[in-house]
């Protein structure tokens, strides 16, 4: 057995049926490697061997990784003992497309999902787990004081799909919150027809004043008195949907 460690964030999924249900809503389509992060003991992991998929591991816990070699000697040369955070996937695996999958540790699945973004090209499928709070967000649609920046970013490039709830009471030891399995498949026409670069900050910069409207809120790109007066900038950033966001994107290039 290995111990749950409160810093990696660690909350071993102990149910049989939802990891068989969570590998099997992993689709894996167009993808070459199923990489699959934080997996414990790999309890998801015995589910995804019994796929076709090439399987590689990344655990930075290194008691993990010792139960992973002993229990699963299929996976000895796929086991990649590092921190998926300041993993590089284009090193590890150059021209490969990856599914990634995981029970993600509740405290980095944001840093996660941005990482996947970064890297968007080389990932056309998340599948997972996460904090039932941050799995709705990522999924909410305009409107909802829940739909956010990770809202954004995502659906701009992902399909997102909210696929079931868990309870607590599944893993060892419970987090004192629900979680909830999503999936993300990547967008097959990615044009967003404006500067990238400048559409994350447009939305980020929104967001972190979302109480106001982007008239205040976006003051930082000194915006003309003419483009002011635009009625989208009356709006408040979560009215507004990724098609929004590139539309104003393009106003402001434009402004400047």
């Amino acid at each position: 057995m290995v111990r749950a460690k409160k810093h990696l964030g660690q909350h071993f999924l102990r149910d049989e049926s939802i990891a068989q249900r969570t590998a099997d809503a992993l689709q894996s389509e167009n993808c070459d490697i199923v990489l699959e992060i934080g997996p414990g003991m790999g309890v998801l992991t015995k589910y995804l061997l019994k796929r076709e998929d090439e399987i590689y591991v990344i655990e930075i816990d290194r008691e993990s990784v010792l139960y992973l070699k002993e229990h699963y000697p299929v996976l000895q040369n796929h086991i990649i003992e590092k921190d998926f955070l300041k993993f590089d996937l284009e090193r590890q695996f150059p021209e490969m497309q990856l599914a990634i999958i995981g029970n993600f540790p509740y405290n980095i699945s944001s840093q996660i999902l941005f990482k996947v973004l970064e890297n968007y090209r080389k990932v056309p499928e998340v599948c997972g787990m996460f904090q039932k709070e941050v799995a709705e967000r990522v999924c909410e649609k305009p409107g909802s004081k829940a739909y956010g920046i990770l809202s954004v970013l995502v659906q701009a490039y992902y399909k997102t799909e909210y696929l079931f709830s868990v309870p607590p009471e599944v893993f060892s030891p419970p987090p004192k919150v629900m979680s909830g399995v999503i999936r993300l498949t990547r967008k097959q026409i990615i044009d967003f027809g404006c500067d990238e670069r400048l559409f994350k900050r447009v939305v980020k910069t929104a967001f972190n004043q979302r109480r106001k409207t982007l008239r205040n809120s976006l003051k930082a790109f000194d915006l003309s008195d003419n483009l002011k007066a635009n009625v989208i900038f009356g709006e408040r950033p979560e009215r507004l949907g990724v098609h929004d966001f590139i539309r104003l994107t393009n106003l402001i290039a434009a402004d400047g």
